[in-house]
């Protein structure tokens, strides 16, 4: 009988124990907000997915620092996509399933963010993308957001600044063909150039694995344009601003847009692009009092100035706590519709509102490299 009743005794406090640990499961993460993050922290794009990845941990820091929200603290859970859109799936489902996050920061680039953007959508998680810029994001659904500017306003303020500004009326245009960035901003910048009375002298297209482009700047050089739109990525600026300097072509003859901006430009290929332009969404030295606080706070903390994709990161995040706080229920539906109502939100890349269309009104920036530096140059508010 004593056995029994010890085994009894065993199996009731197995029972009990599988019964808390059931209880575990449903309530884990109850003293704490989960938010998931899937970023390039390997790969071809790493850069730019280590310096979101800082921003990030800085808001995290601040919003914990200050008590949470509704008196839980946050937890970011990263994901490394590898730049891989193939990766971005497994990781994103990964976060939604196994980690149970009741949102989604990321990602950088648009072919990930695409992907990303469709299985939140498909399981009703709220995502904001920091930086993905290809108008087509957030057409997925209502539950993919982004904080940054869209492609299709920066190629017509690029166009814009170049023809009006600049006063370039003979263009060259170079991009990846098999990159949705590259091509889809390209596109925009010369349906607007020629809209504004420019003519497109040349266009060159390459693929995105390309490394030599001496053939591509020769033939462009050879059709005399008075300026070169870019819309590439940093890592293939580098060689592509070697390489003209080496062709003859001067770095001020190129403009381009957000993707240029990593410190990898500036130590790589500063000296062979001085002098040229970019559209961002940010610049270290912007005059604005919400972006230097974010400066000071993020030199203070990283040792080093922040790029435009830490700035992004960094308002993605907080633009996502701000939603918590105000939804009406702790649930991702309620998140997803509070980040909806986001009116004149103060980010460090300038004042944020979310349109209908789930995208950010928001101020472009001009950047010039100078000295092997980014320099605030101007700034021009995009047309809604």
């Amino acid at each position: 009988m004593l056995g029994r009743r010890r085994w009894m005794i065993t199996v009731a406090g197995v029972f009990a124990l599988a019964a808390a640990g059931l209880g575990c499961g449903k309530n884990e993460g109850a003293n704490e907000w989960k938010v998931g993050a899937y970023l390039s922290l390997s790969g071809a794009e790493t850069q730019f997915g280590v310096d979101t990845k800082e921003g990030t941990e800085l808001a995290v820091e601040e919003i914990n620092a200050a008590g949470g929200i509704k008196g839980k603290k946050v937890k970011v859970i990263y994901e490394d996509d590898k730049s891989n859109p193939q990766e971005t799936n497994n990781k994103v489902l990964q976060l939604i399933d196994r980690d149970k996050v009741v949102a989604l920061l990321g990602e950088v680039a648009s072919s990930r963010s695409q992907v990303g953007g469709i299985a939140a959508n498909k399981k009703k998680i709220p995502m904001i993308s920091p930086s993905s810029t290809n108008p087509d994001v957030t057409k997925i659904g209502p539950f993919v957001f982004r904080v940054c500017f869209t492609d299709d306003v920066q190629g017509r303020m690029g166009a814009r600044f170049v023809v009006n500004k600049l006063g370039k009326k003979k263009i060259g245009v170079l991009y990846a063909a098999d990159d949705l960035y590259s091509s889809g901003l390209a596109t925009e910048f010369m349906d607007e150039a020629k809209k504004l009375g420019a003519e497109i002298v040349v266009e060159k297209k390459f693929p995105k694995t390309e490394t030599n482009f001496t053939t591509y700047l020769n033939d462009i050089k050879a059709a005399s344009p008075e300026i070169i739109y870019a819309s590439v990525y940093y890592n293939a600026m580098v060689p592509i601003g070697r390489q003209a300097k080496a062709a003859g072509i001067p770095g001020s003859m190129f403009v381009g847009g957000d993707g240029w901006h990593s410190d990898t430009l500036v130590n790589d290929a500063g000296e062979e692009l001085e002098g040229a332009y970019f559209t961002n969404h940010f610049s270290p030295d912007v005059p604005w009092p919400n972006s230097q606080a974010f400066v000071k706070k993020y030199v203070e903390r990283f040792k080093h100035e922040p790029s435009a994709l830490a700035a992004q990161g960094y308002d993605s995040a907080k633009l996502l706590f701000d939603a918590m706080a105000r939804a009406k229920a702790d649930t991702p539906e309620a998140i997803r519709d509070a980040i909806a109502e986001t009116k004149g939100f103060q980010g460090a890349t300038g004042t944020i509102t979310i349109n209908e269309q789930r995208n950010a009104e928001k101020p472009i920036v001009i950047v010039q490299i100078k000295g092997k530096k980014f320099t605030y140059f101007d700034t021009v508010t995009a047309d809604k």
